[in-house]
């Protein structure tokens, strides 16, 4: 979106008013831009300076999506100690898209309760609803993915696996609600004997040892 003055009076504002307008197509160029110039700077205005300096900005496969190699983004993609990395997200199942079906529409219904009128007052409202999720909310949709990604190892990438139901609120309530999920260590043995099969037992287990994995 972008900020022009409006050309001429209308009921609902004078001449010279500045109006949002939408961009009408998202190119690659558009999308590189919005990157470089918005994305990569509000990370570095909230980024804990002793967390990890290599960040990965997960994409989907959409055309106008850029790749890391991309000649413009290498010379962006290293600001303030930190690298940031443009990954690929993999086809997945609809229960693995955690940032559409729980993180954003999670935002999407406190912006609705708002009953925006315009465009000015629906970034606003995108904007307050954002700030007004709880933390505690994206928390429980990461927790959820953790046991999801147990179901679907236990069939080894089938979509016919369980939907786990293990009781957030009862746990949290008990205090005894994980944040990090463990995998069992026999689980990723066979799930690592079942990608390769020729790989030499020993070998597989020395990727895990006595504790299940986190």
């Amino acid at each position: 979106m972008g900020k022009l003055a409006a050309q001429r009076d209308s009921k609902n504002r004078p001449r010279g008013s500045i109006e949002i307008k939408p961009t009408k197509s998202v190119n690659q160029e558009v999308y590189r831009s919005m990157l470089i110039q918005q994305l990569i700077p509000a990370i570095l205005r909230k980024w804990p300076s002793e967390r990890p300096s290599i960040i990965f900005i997960q994409q989907d496969n959409a055309r106008v999506h850029i790749i890391n190699d991309d000649p413009i983004w290498q010379q962006h993609n290293r600001q303030g100690g930190l690298t940031f990395i443009l990954t690929q997200q993999p086809p997945n199942s609809p229960d693995c898209n955690i940032l559409d079906l729980g993180f954003f529409r999670s935002i999407k219904s406190l912006m609705h309760k708002k009953m925006p009128k315009n465009k000015t007052e629906l970034i606003i409202a995108v904007k307050d609803a954002f700030e007004e999720l709880l933390p505690k909310t994206l928390t429980n949709v990461w927790i959820s993915l953790q046991h999801h990604f147990n179901e679907i190892l236990k069939v080894k990438g089938c979509n016919d696996y369980i939907q786990p139901h293990f009781g957030k609120k009862v746990q949290e309530d008990n205090g005894r609600l994980r944040i990090q999920d463990r995998i069992p260590t026999q689980l990723v043995r066979e799930v690592v004997a079942f990608l390769n099969p020729n790989r030499d037992q020993q070998q597989t287990q020395a990727l895990t040892e006595n504790e299940d994995v986190a």
